[in-house]
């Protein structure tokens, strides 16, 4: 039998790892509610391990006697779909294995050994590292696919390049078929989510292009039947795993892949050259295929001298080939290789190269046919490290410093007016989104999801953009940049994705226009994503300076909305009162904009949703009588406004607090006319939470 004060721990960990979406946060502070009803005292939300056996503790002992309420604890997760409870999707696969492959005998062998070894406590964990272009990844995918039915649950695969360790638990809970809003925000939870899923599991864990083992070590699952691979151009220190280098191919295997990549009667005809070939590519498979290319066909073209030579075979088979390119190709090959994005898509491209009327797909497609580009699988293509790096010396050496400024110019230019876009056909209504550039035409829209999708696309491209223009002193267009990525925050998430250039941006605002809107603007999008990611004493620090900088500006708007934030993390935290205070503070700053003022024309709807928030600080606090007319007074509000999903949200509020008075006779019709709404919308798991909270007031429970 399990021991009950694990099992409320257990139902914090779930709740607390559920908070992804409206529907998981609205449960954490149901939780919040019913640990002060069963202890009759303001308990704070707990954050650590230790926290929550200490609140579960409390639970237990305050409801000595009263099995009912550990019951009504236990129904908690009821409909909140967690990681920790939802259905995966399909079978993981790794990706496609290469075409040719030779040698590596020895390699596979350890690889062998490892997976089969006996577990005795240790994971199951293999470093594959090697120089770049040696041929890591290709291995690891190709001795994957050859070991299949040793991983009959599937096999996982994540790009670790740019992203830190909570960015790859998320993509393997993704490849596992985890949605987007089960994910939780913090890195803690989603390691958590990630261990719990693969407990049970046999599968393969493929970690590649990682750079530290801070990066890799959260990630290194112990579960028996979990196999992880993590590949590396460096040994890792500290990892505790076997290490297996990858050098070059010996020569003999070198000319077999040579030989089938480029055909035999290409290699037969390049016989002349064929040693320097060899020679020059020095047994390295990225520079094997892109001479086996060349060699395909123009077998007979003269090797240039290089000025790394074979100590640097990805940079002599980039120069190789970069000779050959035609200018338009050289040219964009050059300038895009000005700073490390993350991914390149035809506009960007366009603008990098400028006015000239170019097909930027057709150089994209010429240079990922040259092997110069790697395509991401999504219509987008990036650099290898190596291959950037000689693009970069490239342009710097002939294209001159105001040629390249320039191109990086157009580049911000173009994600700045493209994320402005975006950010302002998602959220029209929002105040927070900057203004259109002028002299621009908006790209149009088919609807708020698909400016989204492409804020969301573009969310790692976006964060180096910011960076980019810090470097190069355009803070003007970082800031920008940093200001529409609120849809991103307020709707998907990706709060440790963006967090770098938030902290730029507030970082910036203070340093160039400190006391203003827009330092205030930059610190109040720092406080919402430290709050979501549970970094409370930061997420406190960042609001207060937002709520500062807005007042010194005379911005009372955003003075109330940076209050609001404190309130919002008040609820958070199961501060009840506390918030209550915050969202009453917020109410008098809104009062005091004068008819015709800036702000004055959204005080209507501003102030529904602060009734909204008192209304759940009251409940929280068990002041039920007190919450009702507030959340009555919202849901008017936007009943006649016709806001669907707010409207929705709030008879969600007064179900459950007329669920905790008791009265289920009046809450079947606020759930019915919600769920009509939320079905309609798709919130799915809105939708879920509300039919386990029907079943229970149709059944008595």
């Amino acid at each position: 039998m399990v021991d009950p004060v694990t099992a409320v721990a257990g139902v914090l960990i779930a709740v607390g790892s559920g908070m992804a979406n409206e529907a998981g946060k609205r449960a954490w502070e149901t939780t919040g509610a019913l640990v002060r009803r069963i202890t009759g005292r303001e308990v704070p939300a707990p954050t650590t391990p230790e926290q929550r056996e200490h609140v579960a503790r409390l639970v237990v002992e305050s409801a000595a006697g009263r099995p009912e309420l550990l019951a009504e604890f236990g129904r908690l997760t009821g409909g909140l779909a967690s990681p920790l409870t939802g259905p995966l999707g399909a079978r993981p696969r790794l990706p496609s294995a290469p075409h040719v492959f030779t040698d590596r005998r020895d390699v596979m062998r350890q690889l062998d050994d490892e997976a089969t070894r006996p577990f005795a406590g240790r994971p199951r964990t293999v470093q594959l590292h090697g120089p770049e272009g040696i041929g890591t990844t290709a291995v690891a995918v190709h001795w994957g696919w050859r070991r299949a039915d040793r991983f009959p649950d599937g096999q996982l695969y994540a790009d670790l390049r740019g992203r830190g360790p909570g960015e790859g638990a998320a993509l393997l809970l993704r490849e596992l078929g985890v949605p987007d809003d089960r994910i939780p925000p913090a890195q803690a939870d989603r390691v958590t989510a990630l261990r719990s899923l693969l407990d049970a599991r046999r599968l393969l864990v493929v970690l590649d292009h990682a750079t530290s083992t801070a990066q890799v070590q959260p990630l290194v699952v112990t579960a028996p039947g979990v196999c992880t691979v993590v590949v590396a151009r460096d040994r890792l220190a500290g990892l505790g795993a076997v290490r297996v280098p990858l050098g070059p191919l010996p020569p003999r295997d070198a000319k077999r892949l040579l030989t089938e990549v480029a055909g035999k009667p290409a290699v037969a005809a390049a016989k002349a050259t064929l040693p320097a070939v060899l020679d020059r590519c020095g047994g390295h498979p990225y520079a094997l295929h892109a001479a086996a290319r060349r060699l395909s066909t123009v077998p007979h073209a003269p090797l240039e001298p290089t000025v790394n030579g074979a100590n640097d075979p990805v940079g002599a088979a980039a120069e190789d080939t970069y000779r050959r390119l035609s200018p338009e190709a050289a040219r964009l090959y050059r300038l895009a290789a000005l700073r490390p994005w993350p991914a390149l898509d035809a506009p960007a491209a366009a603008a990098i190269i400028g006015p000239r009327q170019a097909d930027a797909d057709a150089l994209l497609e010429e240079l990922a046919d040259a092997l110069l580009l790697d395509r991401t699988g999504d219509g987008r293509y990036r650099y290898r490290p190596g291959v950037r790096a000689h693009a970069e010396r490239t342009a710097a050496a002939g294209d001159g410093i105001a040629a390249c400024s320039a191109a990086l110019a157009r580049a911000l230019t173009h994600y700045e007016r493209r994320a402005v876009d975006a950010a302002r056909a998602a959220l029209p209504e929002s105040w927070r989104i900057p203004d259109a550039l002028p002299d621009h035409s908006p790209a149009p829209y088919a609807d708020r999801g698909a400016a989204l999708a492409v804020l969301a696309d573009d969310a790692a491209v976006l964060v180096e953009a910011v960076a980019a223009a810090e470097e190069s002193g355009d803070v003007p267009t970082a800031l920008r940049i940093c200001r529409a990525l609120w849809p991103l925050q307020l709707k998907a998430g990706h709060h440790e994705t963006l967090l770098p250039a938030l902290r730029a941006g507030a970082r910036l605002a203070d340093a160039q226009e400190p006391g203003t809107r827009m330092s205030g603007a930059l610190h109040a999008q720092m406080a919402h994503t430290c709050t979501e990611l549970g970094r409370h004493a930061e997420a406190e620090t960042e609001a207060v300076a937002a709520a500062r900088a807005e007042a010194a500006a005379g911005h009372l708007r955003g003075e109330a909305s940076a209050v609001e934030f404190l309130g919002l993390l008040r609820l958070r935290q199961w501060r009840y009162p506390e918030a209550l205070e915050r969202f009453d503070a917020a109410g008098a700053i809104l009062d005091g904009i004068e008819p015709g003022a800036e702000g004055h024309a959204d005080l209507p709807r501003a102030r529904a949703l602060l009734e909204r928030h008192r209304g759940r600080a009251l409940r929280g606090a068990g002041r039920h009588d007190e919450a009702l007319p507030r959340l009555d007074h919202a849901l008017e509000f936007f009943r006649d406004r016709s806001e669907g999903y707010n409207t929705a949200r709030v008879l969600t509020d007064l179900a459950w607090t007329r669920y905790e008075d008791g009265e289920r006779a009046t809450v079947l019709p606020l759930i019915d006319e919600a769920l009509a709404i939320l079905v309609a919308e798709g919130a799915t798991q809105h939708v879920d939470a509300l039919r386990v909270l029907r079943e229970r007031c149709v059944s008595g429970a």
